[in-house]
């Protein structure tokens, strides 16, 4: 399934189950706040003016804020971004597992943000819909019931719709327009002939669900050629890194998402190779090898980590889901030694959406929940804190934040809980994907 045809929207997916508790040398930096398969990007095609800022770039370092949306019952992680002449602020929802950066538009009609029409063509001198017969229309799928083109009309926009694995979609003008960064210099810096989804009709189960709460749209991250780092990535490197912040701490602490040069070059960083999903190329796969528990090695088949030829299967790094899904016959193996291993009474109230959660009223310490820890290609180890993967689901409540992937054609993702407290630095010339805990709250 072409990335930029239809994505899935797999960081969107079961998290409803969180709502309830609400609980190069230049880049940009952007608060965060909580044989190539690819044809040429949309900054070869509609973004040659921005060579011309390079310079620039290099001298001035743009910040994009990234919170948690908590505070608004969600389990994302919102981007503050600017769009227009003159800018108007929008709260995007930071997705490495989709490529359309889209936003609601004042012509709404359907499911749209809570704010309404929260961004106003009419009001930008700069905005500017892709016509049906520019070279950049070629990059969005179209609506299935209308032809691309109406011959008949001499202005004739393109119209895109945008469809995720659970069902929603998105429809509306595939748009160019001006997009704004703070800077670390207290100027503005302006990017040209940005390109993304001004959306009109927005429905599915998660638009419409308290997963958007907070959001005024996506800010697609993925490997497809018209993601935001890709049509960044001819001035900055296809390269980009983010820090999520502990969703419980408030006030929400604010980390950045950079494109660009190494956000955490001064910490080590441990790597992993990136696999290529020719089938899914909008996905940041990773290779697990094994898993262990307490550094003991679990008996787990490594087929149950591979891609197969059909391109089900694999592991992939999602911002956009909040719960990690492991595939079933891992995940039973976990579940079954982590019910063993654990000396805390269970809940005596199941939590809907959790196989394992505990009564921790007594004040049991975090040092006696067992350590789970991931061997990636490349021999690196992801060894997330505890608290990452049991979760504060009720007062004195922590459940196991890991569900199964159920479907031969499902595959497992590391959700935005588990990556917490860690930069990731995504780096697509060199595929492969880096992460450490140090420096991940520094600005």
């Amino acid at each position: 399934m072409a990335a930029f045809f239809s994505s899935p929207l797999s960081l969107f997916t079961l998290l409803f189950l969180l709502s309830p508790f609400a609980a190069a040398s230049h880049h940009l930096k952007l608060p965060l706040l909580h044989r190539s398969p690819y044809p040429p990007t949309p900054s070869d095609a509609l973004s040659a003016d921005n060579r011309r800022l390079s310079l620039l770039f290099n001298h001035l370092r743009p910040r994009l804020p990234v919170t948690s949306a908590a505070s608004f019952g969600s389990g994302q992680y919102l981007v503050s971004l600017h769009l227009g002449t003159p800018p108007q602020r929008l709260l995007l929802i930071a997705d490495t597992g989709s490529d359309l950066t889209w936003v609601s538009c004042s012509a709404c009609r359907r499911h749209c943000s809570p704010r309404s029409s929260p961004f106003h063509p009419r009001r930008s001198a700069t905005f500017s819909p892709h016509h049906c017969y520019d070279p950049a229309c070629n990059l969005v799928p179209h609506p299935k019931k209308s032809p691309r083109c109406n011959r008949t009309r001499l202005h004739s926009t393109c119209r895109y719709q945008y469809s995720y694995a659970d069902g929603s979609v998105t429809t509306g003008f595939f748009s160019s327009e001006t997009t704004s960064f703070n800077t670390t210099a207290a100027k503005l810096l302006k990017f040209q002939h940005f390109s993304f989804g001004c959306g009109f009709w927005n429905s599915g189960p998660s638009i419409s669900g308290p997963s958007f709460n907070g959001g005024d749209g996506v800010l697609g991250l993925g490997r497809g050629p018209i993601s935001f780092p890709s049509q960044l990535g001819r001035d900055f490197g296809h390269k980009f890194s983010y820090c999520l912040m502990d969703y419980t701490l408030s006030p929400p602490p604010t980390s950045y998402l950079l494109i660009g040069g190494a956000a955490a070059a001064k910490s080590k960083l441990s790597y992993t190779p990136l696999l290529i999903n020719p089938l899914s190329p909008t996905f940041y796969y990773i290779r697990i090898e094994s898993v262990s528990i307490n550094d003991a090695k679990l008996r787990i088949s490594p087929s149950v980590w591979a891609i197969d030829e059909y391109g089900n299967g694999g592991t992939v790094v999602d911002s956009g889901t909040t719960i990690t899904f492991l595939p079933e016959p891992a995940y039973r193996v976990i579940l079954a030694i982590f019910e063993r291993l654990v000396k805390l009474p269970e809940s005596a109230k199941p939590v809907p959406g959790f196989d394992l959660c505990l009564n921790v009223s007594s004040g049991a310490s975090r040092a006696s929940l067992p350590q789970l820890s991931f061997k990636l290609g490349g021999g690196a180890v992801f060894s997330p804190p505890r608290r990452n993967y049991f979760i504060d689901a009720a007062e004195g409540v922590k459940c196991l934040a890991l569900q199964p992937v159920t479907t031969d054609a499902g595959f497992a993702v590391i959700g935005n809980l588990m990556q917490q407290g860690y930069t990731f630095e995504f780096d697509k010339d060199r595929s492969r994907l880096g992460f450490t805990r140090r420096g991940c709250s520094a600005p």
